[in-house]
Order: C-alpha cells, then sequence, then structure tokens
C-alpha cells in the first residue's frame, strides 16, 4: 500500500488529504500537525475548519484509510510520498520584511525529514513558496541525506475557500512541477497517477520545478489585478454616476475578459492574494525588474485604498465623526461560506472605525468572538504563523461586542456595515432593523448585496460601493 503523508492539517492540508483518501481507497492516508488541538479536531464531530462539504468527506475516509495525528516523525519516516503544508507567512524583519516569504517552518520541515526518513521519498510543495524554494529544499534534503534519494515536486493548490470541496472533486487543472531527470519524471508519474485516480489526464499539467512555483504565483496576481481593477472603476462610477454592476456586466461579456472576478466590494481578502502579491515583488525586485516590481505593488495599493475610502466614506456620511456611535458589522470573514478571516477587509475596516472611538457590535455566522478578538489584537502578519506563536493581547478591544444574530447587532446602532456575503444578510427584516436603529439610520453595503432602493423606501441612508451616490452622500463627499 502507497502511504502519503502531509505535513499540516490546515486549510489546505486538510481538505486535500480527505479527498485523496476518498478517491484512492487502496492508499493510507496521514495527516500530522504538532497542534494538539488541531488533530484533536479533526478526529472530532467539530472540525476545525468550516468548508461546505468537508464534513462528508472525512467521515467517510477518517479511520479507515484516513487519519489525523500528532506523531509526526513515525508517519513521515513511514511515508512513500510526503506533502509539506507548512506555514509561509510574510517576513516581519529582516531582509525582505514586509514582502519576503519567510521559510523558517519549510526549512524546519525539510530537515526533520532528514533526520528521520530511512527510505527514498517523494517531497511535495503543497503550501504556496516563492520560486526556488524547491531548489533550497533540495539542497538541505541532499546534503543531509545518508544514502537516501529524495525528489522534490512543486504541486500547488488551486482551492477557493467555500467551494474547495467541489474544486477538489473537478479541478481547473492539477499542475506538477519536477526536475527534468530520469529520476524527477519518475516521480512526477507517480503523483500524477496518484491524481489520475479521479482527474481526467488533460487536466493534469507536468512542468519544471520553477514553472509550476511561479505558475501559482501568477494565477494569484492575476485574480487580484481583476478585482482590484474593478475596484479601481468603483471609485471611478460614484464620482460620475455610473454603476459598477453595469460596467462590470458589460465588460464581463467580453469573451476575451469574462465576467469572473468583477464584482467590486470593500476589498479582498485571503491568505493568499496580498502574501503572494509581495511575494512576487520580492522576486522581482530581487531579479532586477524594478518596474514589473511597482506593476504588481500597485495592486495591493488599490486594495488598501480601497478599504480605506469605505471607511472615510462612512465616518463623513455621519457628520464625520463615528465617536461613540455604535456600528454593526455584518460579516467579518473574508467571503461567504467559510469561516476564515486571514487579510479579511473586515480587519481594516474595524481598526480604522476604532480609530475614531466607534463602538463596534460584529455578528459573522462562521467566526467565533475568539478569533475576531484575536485578528483586532494582532499586528499586520502575525496571523500567518501557527496559532501558538501568534502573540495575543492579554485583553480583547474593549470596543467590540461579537453578538449571535443580525438583530442584535443592529439594535440601537447608527450604521451598519455589510463586510461579507452571507446569503442570509439579503433576506433581512430590514423594516424591523430600521425601527430598532438610531436615525438617521445608515446603511454601508461593502459587498453590493442588499436592494439600495428598497432599503430607501424603508427609510435608510444606502451607500453601496460604486453605484450612483444617495444624495445624502453627494453633500458628504468622501474625505481623503
Amino acid at each position: 500500500m502507497v502511504k502519503i503523508c502531509c505535513i499540516g492539517a490546515g486549510y489546505v492540508g486538510g481538505p486535500t488529504m480527505a479527498v485523496i483518501a476518498l478517491k484512492c481507497p487502496s492508499i493510507e492516508v496521514a495527516v500530522v500537525d504538532i497542534s494538539v488541538a488541531r488533530i484533536t479536531a479533526w478526529n472530532s464531530d467539530e472540525l476545525p475548519i468550516y468548508e461546505p462539504g468537508l464534513d462528508d468527506v472525512v467521515k467517510q475516509c477518517r479511520g479507515k484509510n484516513l487519519f489525523f495525528c500528532t506523531e509526526v516523525e513515525k508517519h513521515v519516516s513511514e511515508a512513500d510520498i510526503i506533502f509539506v503544508s507548512v506555514n509561509t507567512p510574510t517576513k516581519t524583519r529582516g531582509l525582505g520584511a514586509g514582502k519576503a516569504a519567510d521559510l523558517t517552518y519549510w526549512e524546519s520541515a525539510a530537515r526533520m525529514i532528514a533526520d528521520v526518513s530511512k527510505s527514498d521519498k517523494i517531497v511535495v510543495e503543497k503550501s504556496t513558496v516563492p520560486v526556488k524554494t524547491a531548489e533550497a529544499i533540495e539542497k538541505i534534503l541532499t546534503h543531509n541525506s545518508k544514502g537516501i534519494n529524495y525528489q522534490i515536486l512543486s504541486n500547488p493548490e488551486f482551492l477557493a475557500e467555500g467551494t474547495a470541496i467541489q474544486d477538489l472533486f473537478h479541478p481547473d487543472r492539477v499542475l506538477i512541477g519536477g526536475r527534468d531527470t530520469p529520476e524527477g519524471q519518475k516521480a512526477i508519474q507517480t503523483l500524477k497517477k496518484v491524481y489520475a485516480h479521479w482527474v481526467p489526464e488533460d487536466r493534469i499539467i507536468c512542468t519544471n520545478l520553477w514553472s509550476a512555483e511561479l505558475s501559482k504565483l501568477a494565477a494569484n496576481a492575476f485574480l487580484a489585478q481583476r478585482i482590484s481593477s474593478v475596484n479601481a472603476m468603483s471609485a471611478l462610477c460614484e464620482a460620475t454616476g455610473a454603476d459598477v454592476t453595469q460596467v462590470s456586466n458589460a465588460v464581463g461579456k467580453d469573451s476575451r475578459i469574462g465576467p469572473k472576478f468583477l464584482n467590486a466590494s470593500v476589498g479582498f481578502g485571503g491568505s493568499c492574494f496580498q502574501k503572494d502579491i509581495l511575494n512576487l515583488v520580492y522576486i522581482c525586485e530581487c531579479n532586477g525588474l524594478p518596474e514589473v516590481a511597482s506593476y504588481w505593488k500597485q495592486v495591493i495599493k488599490v486594495n488598501d485604498y480601497q478599504k480605506s475610502r469605505f471607511v472615510n466614506r462612512m465616518v463623513s456620511s455621519m457628520f464625520n465623526t463615528v465617536s461613540g456611535k455604535k456600528i454593526a458589522i455584518l460579516g467579518f470573514a473574508f467571503k461567504k461560506d467559510t469561516g476564515d478571516t486571514r487579510e479579511t477587509p473586515a480587519i481594516d475596516v474595524c481598526k480604522g472605525l476604532l480609530g475614531d472611538n466607534a463602538h463596534l457590535s460584529i455578528y459573522d455566522p462562521q467566526v467565533t468572538q475568539e478569533q475576531i478578538q484575536r485578528d483586532l489584537s494582532m499586528e499586520k502578519f502575525d496571523w500567518d504563523h501557527p496559532t501558538h506563536l501568534q502573540p495575543m493581547s492579554p485583553y480583547g478591544v474593549k470596543q467590540v461586542n461579537v453578538v449571535s444574530d443580525a438583530h442584535e447587532a443592529t439594535k440601537d446602532a447608527h450604521g451598519l456595515c455589510i463586510l461579507t456575503e452571507w446569503d442570509e444578510f439579503k433576506t433581512l427584516d430590514f423594516k424591523r432593523i430600521y425601527d430598532n436603529m438610531q436615525k438617521p439610520a445608515f446603511v454601508f453595503d461593502g459587498r453590493n448585496v442588499v436592494d439600495a432602493s428598497k432599503l430607501r423606501e424603508i427609510g435608510f441612508i444606502v451607500y453601496s460601493i460604486g453605484k450612483p451616490l444617495d444624495a445624502w452622500l453627494k453633500d458628504m463627499p468622501a474625505v481623503a
């Protein structure tokens, strides 16, 4: 029986290995992590991450050919194929701080693999890593090989949170990069056979190592660029009276462009987009390409601008101050159908409002109070370290109250803002909400999920991103 071990039981490792176990019943899959709490959760009825369909997949395989455990070295030693899916946070100090990926956890995993291995291994990069990481890992393994042969493959993930299981069942493509040597090509074919259990062969793309690594960064950069492009247009739409939904619909009908990732919003989030673009910027700078680096850096700048523009619009609309006012925050996750808050725009929006002494009442159906308080207490980039290494403020943020439903969040609020496009927010009883809010009552729709005209009929003053401005808002322009 082929044995697979995945180091790292997070958003990538857990779901990916669960689907491999389901689709390949003849393969034994072990997911290992040093976090006892995380492994305990994977073995319980309350999985550590929320992802539609994940529960069913895990329950079908767990205890049969899918195992979650903390015996890292044992399973690494026994495995034929080792997936490495550990954190690659952005460096916060030293060379490349604020842009380069910190490969501390990757290097540690590689040295551990070298220490415990007693047979030949295929080591697969599953985390998003900077170009040439495979070469560095290869050097660590070969210089500590003790006669054991290692082949390094790059197999980046292309999952979208909220649809990860469907993405794994029906991927657009599976990308496998390896060395152009007989041993490297044999390793590629070994991993290809695993995916071929359910993925059509024409969707399994084989490349060299560097192309696979760069393709992941490039894909995320292109997607983020589309979001920043439509968000830049949303600012122009507000200034001219155009409707960004109509503009993006017209643009998306062009078959060369297509309709996906053209929804204007308060900004993009998630664990990959910003981190991967910063990584790309750093690689460009290191390779003497400052103009290319500047181009990609602008995607991040527009995203930051969109968040600060949203906060400024809120503050200026509400008589230029939110000090002491209750603001309801509906949605904290970076997108619907996930509990993930990494780089969510909600963090920057909430911090911007807290900076003006607002009192926040936050509701999200999948994000815990503990997670929200941690996110609002942490410094930038700290989120990407393992939980036990994240600094935590000893006190929660005092002006933040996390509640269990949207109506409680909005009671006596001066304004409400929608920061995640959860379906339930489209069908709220807004008449009831209006009756229980302070007047004038404001709605700031950061995801364009509500019918602004209906809300205005109720009595709300409504701001929707990229839409013609409410007469009230025209009189109170967003300050820079």
